[in-house]
């Protein structure tokens, strides 16, 4: 198995699977120009490419978009699921997220805005705003990665 720095190859025969929930393994495949397949554990196909400045054909979203719709995804489970348990009962959310990036190479995020959009009746306030802070700080582990590296800014709206 080759390494670099901490980074290790998986070998050629490696199963896309999950081991206890703490491995997991994806494929990510060449299909031409800049369009690239990524194939999940359980079989699910993500469609990436870029714009055609840069080779693309922009049939699908960018890897960095990607990192933002994963973020999304991670903390909107955890505060639907907290909510939940709070006896809250919402309607709808959506999770509208702005990422800025670096000027210099690896043109990293330097900052992600998240802004959580709340519908339903009689949403106590508190409890939002509980469910959101337990999501960011202590089980989102996109968003505790991606803070590592940038500023993480976040704000919610009840309608």
């Amino acid at each position: 198995m080759s390494q670099q720095g901490n980074r290790k190859s998986l070998s050629s025969n490696s199963m896309v699977k999950i081991k206890e929930g703490r491995v997991i393994e994806t494929i990510v495949r060449w299909s031409g120009d800049m369009e690239f397949t990524g194939i999940s554990g359980s079989g699910y196909q993500v469609l990436m490419d870029t714009i055609p400045k840069f080779g693309g054909k922009g049939k699908g979203p960018t890897p960095m978009q990607l990192v933002l719709i994963a973020l999304g995804g991670c903390t909107g489970m955890d505060v639907v699921s907290i909510l939940k348990k709070m006896g809250v009962e919402i309607s709808g959310l959506e999770i509208k997220l702005r990422g800025e990036r670096k000027m210099e190479h690896p043109k990293a995020y330097k900052e992600i805005e998240i802004k959580y959009i709340f519908k339903g009746k009689d949403i106590a306030e508190e409890k939002v705003k509980k469910a959101i802070t337990l999501s960011q700080e202590k089980y989102c582990s996109v968003s505790t990665m991606l803070a590592k590296g940038c500023e993480i800014k976040y704000s919610y709206e009840i309608v």
